[in-house]
């Protein structure tokens, strides 16, 4: 298992750096289950498996190709995540953040987080887009354990997670393409289990509109290293909790309904990247 310390990151990014030769990300996106291919969209790309970097973990979940890309997005210099790390691959929190990190070590100072999720508002279908604007978490706290102060402070505000202004200009961007979006709360928990209905109906009365396993604990991390964050969620699957008597959530048909929404949430994201 892998040490975590600022030396360990210092490490990593060192390496990641040293690859790129010089170019100076600004800009770090985060591709959930299925949606790895807004990476086809990077221009001039360098590809760097997660396996070549010095102690740093590699994806295992189904969608999840495990490759950072450093190219170029609407103008920016971007580094992508080819796919995430979960605490339910049995990674500490730690290391399910530690690319986050690595990235502001880089010089990244907004961070794009996308993911795969379940409908818990009964108004949202299979291939809706949400822009997170809150969240709800059952999972464990990425910061638990010593502070590293180089990186931010013990107790981090997060009163407002996710950016006001990047969400104001992501439903501009849709409006003008006549699209409909949701906006609303992502609930986190741990999987890797689908939930019960009866979980599914406790989170929506808690006020969750999706659920997930994922993004809340990079969020949490990007915020204590006082990045700006932007979310959106795809609906990949039925989340109601009222169920017909044969129906089951299949990880494949969550990768699937993700590649069906994948064209709209790369436009958004290109479109929103070269406001900034």
């Amino acid at each position: 298992m892998t040490v975590f310390n600022i030396d360990t990151l210092k490490s990593a990014a060192s390496y990641v750096a040293d690859f790129i030769s010089g170019r100076k990300p600004e800009v770090g996106i985060i591709l959930g289950s299925g949606l790895g291919s807004l990476a086809g969209s990077i221009e001039d790309p360098l590809v760097l498996p997660y396996s070549r970097i010095p102690n740093f973990p590699v994806s295992t979940a189904v969608g999840h190709a495990g490759n950072f890309i450093i190219g170029t997005v609407s103008g920016k210099c971007v580094i992508a995540m080819q796919g995430r790390f979960h605490y339910y691959e049995g990674y500490p929190m730690t290391i399910v953040t530690m690319a986050v990190r690595v990235m502001y070590l880089l010089g990244v100072r907004t961070l794009f987080v996308s993911n795969a999720a379940g409908g818990l508002n009964p108004e949202y279908r299979i291939g809706d887009l949400m822009i997170i604007k809150d969240h709800i978490s059952l999972q464990p706290n990425p910061l638990i354990g010593p502070n590293i102060d180089e990186l931010g402070p013990r107790f981090p505000d997060m009163t407002h997670p996710y950016d006001s202004d990047l969400r104001r200009r992501a439903r501009a961007i849709a409006s003008a393409r006549g699209w409909s979006l949701h906006e609303g709360v992502y609930f986190g928990d741990t999987g890797p289990s689908y939930e019960t209905p009866a979980e599914y109906r406790f989170f929506r009365s808690v006020g969750g509109d999706v659920v997930g396993m994922s993004t809340i604990p990079e969020v949490i991390v990007a915020r204590h290293c006082g990045m700006r964050v932007f979310g959106m969620s795809v609906v990949t699957n039925e989340a109601s909790g009222d169920f017909a008597e044969d129906y089951k959530n299949d990880g494949e048909d969550v990768v699937k309904a993700a590649d069906a929404a994948a064209s709209k949430l790369t436009y958004i994201f290109k479109e929103l990247i070269a406001t900034l």
